[in-house]
This record gives C-alpha cells, sequence and structure tokens, in this order.
C-alpha cells in the first residue's frame, strides 16, 4: 500500500459570501502525480492555495502526514518548504539573479550556509538547464526560462510535494514544451506532484489520477484513462467535448 502524504477533508473556502470551494475530500500519495482540470472558476487554484496555506480554508482539515496543517501553531513557512508550490506568474523577485532567487529561501527557511544553498541550487539549475544563465535577473530571460528557475527554486527546498498552478498558461507556445518536458521529468523521477492544468495531452500521459473539477466541487476523478477516455458525469463529458473542438 503506497504512503499517504497529504489528505484533504471536506474543505471548503468562501470569500464573503463567496463559496468556491465546497466539501472537497481527496486523498495524495506518495509518487502520485495528479492532475487537476476544470473551467476557470472552478476552485482549482484556490484548492492548491489552500493546501500550501496561502488561503487559510473556511472549513475542513488538510492532513500532512496525518497532522492537521490548519492546527494553531502550524508555522506556514515550514509547510511551504515541504509542499512547494510553482505559480503562473513565477513570482521570481525582480531585483535578485536567477542564482539569488534560488539560495534566498534556503537561508532563510532552512538556514542554510550560503555555500550550501548555493551548492544545491546549482544542481537544480543543471538539472532544468539554466545554470549558464545563474548571473541573470529575471528580466533578462524568457518565460519559459523564468519558469524553469521557479521550478528549481522550489525543488531547492527538497519538497515532498510539488503543487503547479497552471505553470504554462503565462508562456507563448513555444515555451510550453520546455516547461512540461521538465514537469515530465520531475514525474519520472519519483516527484509527488499535484497540477492544475489545461495541458490535457500531459494529463493524459503522466498522470496518475486526473481530478476534474465543476462549481467547486470535485465532480469525477479516476485514472486518465477512466477520466478522459470515458467519464461517467455530464459535466465532465462536456468540459472534454469543448476541449476537442479547439
Amino acid at each position: 500500500m503506497s504512503e499517504r502524504i497529504l489528505e484533504v477533508r471536506h474543505l471548503s473556502k468562501s470569500f464573503g459570501s463567496n463559496q468556491v470551494l465546497r466539501d472537497i475530500d481527496f486523498r495524495v500519495d506518495f509518487g502520485d502525480v495528479i492532475s487537476i482540470i476544470g473551467a476557470s472558476g472552478s476552485g482549482k487554484s484556490t484548492l492548491l492555495r489552500c493546501i500550501n496555506l496561502l488561503e487559510i480554508p473556511t472549513a475542513g482539515e488538510i492532513l500532512y502526514h496525518g497532522k492537521n496543517i490548519l492546527a494553531r501553531g502550524t508555522d506556514p513557512a515550514k509547510v511551504r518548504a515541504r509542499i512547494g508550490m510553482v505559480f503562473q506568474s513565477f513570482n521570481l523577485f525582480s531585483n535578485m539573479t536567477v542564482l539569488e532567487n534560488c539560495v534566498v529561501g534556503q537561508m532563510s527557511v532552512l538556514k542554510r550556509d550560503r555555500e550550501s544553498a548555493k551548492a544545491h541550487a546549482m544542481e537544480y539549475l543543471e538539472r532544468v538547464g539554466m545554470a549558464p544563465y545563474v548571473n541573470a535577473k529575471p528580466r533578462q530571460i524568457s518565460g519559459g526560462q523564468k519558469q524553469r528557475v521557479a521550478i528549481a527554486r522550489a525543488m531547492a527546498m527538497d519538497p515532498e510535494v510539488l503543487l503547479f498552478d497552471e505553470p504554462t498558461s503565462a508562456l507563448d507556445p513555444e515555451m510550453v514544451g520546455e516547461v512540461l518536458g521538465v514537469m515530465r521529468d520531475l514525474a519520472k523521477s519519483g516527484m509527488t506532484m499535484l497540477v492544475v492544468t489545461h495541458e490535457m495531452a500531459f494529463a493524459r500521459d503522466v498522470s496518475s489520477r486526473v481530478v476534474f473539477m465543476s462549481g467547486g466541487y470535485i465532480c469525477e476523478e479516476g485514472s486518465p484513462q477512466e477520466l478522459l477516455g470515458n467519464p461517467q458525469k455530464k459535466e465532465t463529458r462536456e468540459f472534454l467535448s469543448r476541449f476537442r473542438e479547439r
């Protein structure tokens, strides 16, 4: 039986009178690659932001190795070191070089010394093909390169789980492939990943499980073959048919 890393129980999130997440339940086991799909506004990104404690849920529990990270006394920075996140808009520090972007979190959160943090950062910058750009500032590199730096930065924190919030949606089409290639390599290496995406080929070929969200609910989930090949719910079929029409 696989080791359970995360479990979300009865999670809800409202912004004022607007309920964005409704009674969400799902689990994440070691090595899972879970693609979360659904129309804009279905709650996908909010779900990731709750798991990463960037948003605090209105109700429910998020268990990390059996402990509720929503409990009083939890240090969000330590949670984010273990449950890393890669954002749609990169979120790099514009005044820092590529290397500094990958070092600062290690030093401030993990308390690594500068030399250890640099060496660790270089491992991952090399892995994503960004070692030649260590002295560049974000404005000097392309969107695809920025996203690869953002992935290296997240990996340098040695997370157990990586969350990707539509990591290719801000990229020009020719840059999407290079970022998806890095993500495919991470999946092959056994990294546990939750990916909010509109890239259906990635969801089909790389995921161990696909979750379809609609109206703040998990409407349907299953293997890529089950959910993408033979969806059971009307909402899932309608969503996927719109994709096929594009």
